[in-house]
């Protein structure tokens, strides 16, 4: 993959670097505790002194790592899109798997977050504040593709080119319309919009998809 469709890293996200180990996990727990105020209180509701005082932190030192409430939620959007992928990653990992059940794995690991993936349902990888939230050059959408896209080079060991990126983020714009009705007043997910879901996407990747022929 080139370096324009790498999507961007967490560390790029915070604002001391590097990140050492102690820092890290600094990072991390004030990461978690905004994910679950978030639950508790919603986006619009979450601030910086809500975080510090949960996580047992100064105000002072969550500036220290995220200037402001924007920064920690693109720093909380991009690691949800880092677990999302390292998931999907880690279920592809078997022989007996077959790059046309890629979308299903997507689709199921994305239910899975809604459901328990503390912030993430009202969070997701940040399209919830702004379309291009991870990035300026591409969509939300767009920066889960190409991630996708390179697990998929990754294992089956071929060259992506653009038809397939087109073709992949796609069959995700169509999957995330139905899937974010799914959720939006089912908090388990609406079963008939998720099945539409997999039904259409799927469809469209075997009647358009330029993925090569493997296994």
């Amino acid at each position: 993959m080139s370096d324009t469709t790498e999507p961007t890293g967490l560390q790029a996200m915070v604002r001391t670097e590097p990140v050492q180990q102690r820092s890290a996990q600094r990072v991390a727990h004030l990461l978690d505790t905004a994910a679950r105020l978030i639950d508790e209180l919603g986006i619009d509701a979450l601030t910086t002194s809500d975080v510090a005082a949960r996580s047992e932190s100064s105000v002072g030192v969550v500036y220290r790592y995220f200037p402001n409430i924007q920064s920690l939620l693109r720093a909380l959007a991009a690691r949800n899109l880092a677990r999302f992928t390292e998931t999907i990653y880690d279920l592809l990992g078997g022989d007996s798997v077959e790059w046309r059940q890629t979308v299903d794995i997507a689709i199921d690991t994305f239910i899975e977050f809604n459901r328990a993936e503390p912030g993430f349902r009202a969070l997701r990888f940040g399209d919830i504040i702004d379309d291009r939230f991870l990035e300026p050059e591409f969509s939300n959408n767009g920066v889960f593709a190409r991630a996708l896209v390179g697990l998929l080079a990754e294992k089956y060991e071929f060259t992506p080119d653009d038809k397939l990126l087109f073709d992949v983020e796609v069959a995700i714009e169509v999957a995330d319309a139905l899937l974010q009705r799914a959720f939006l007043l089912d908090k388990q997910g609406d079963q008939k919009f998720i099945d539409a879901a997999r039904m259409i996407s799927n469809q469209y990747l075997r009647d358009h998809s330029a993925l090569p022929d493997i296994r």
